[in-house]
């Protein structure tokens, strides 16, 4: 299940309302919440630091919001650089 555009916005502004607007643009800037497989969130951050630090600091908090927004249950949060990225949309 590829996310719509409008899904991905609601993911991150949730995760700016928990984060803060600082945190956020520090971290998630440039974030793109992309595909669903099974169970897992594929999520694509601006590069290898913020992948790890995103994926080890807030991987739950993901999974909770993008459970809820996507309708379906998200029990892993995949987050890679953008430049492993299959295609951009």
């Amino acid at each position: 299940m590829i996310v719509t555009e409008v899904q991905d916005q609601a993911i991150a502004a949730r995760m700016a309302l928990i984060v803060g607007a600082n945190r956020f643009d520090q971290l998630f800037r440039g974030i793109q919440f992309d595909e669903v497989d099974g169970d897992i969130l594929y999520v694509y951050a601006r590069d290898e630091d913020a992948a790890a630090e995103m994926e080890d600091e807030f991987a739950l908090h993901i999974s909770i919001i993008a459970s809820k927004i996507l309708d379906r249950q998200i029990n892993v949060v995949l987050v890679l650089p953008r430049q492993l990225m299959k295609s951009e949309r």
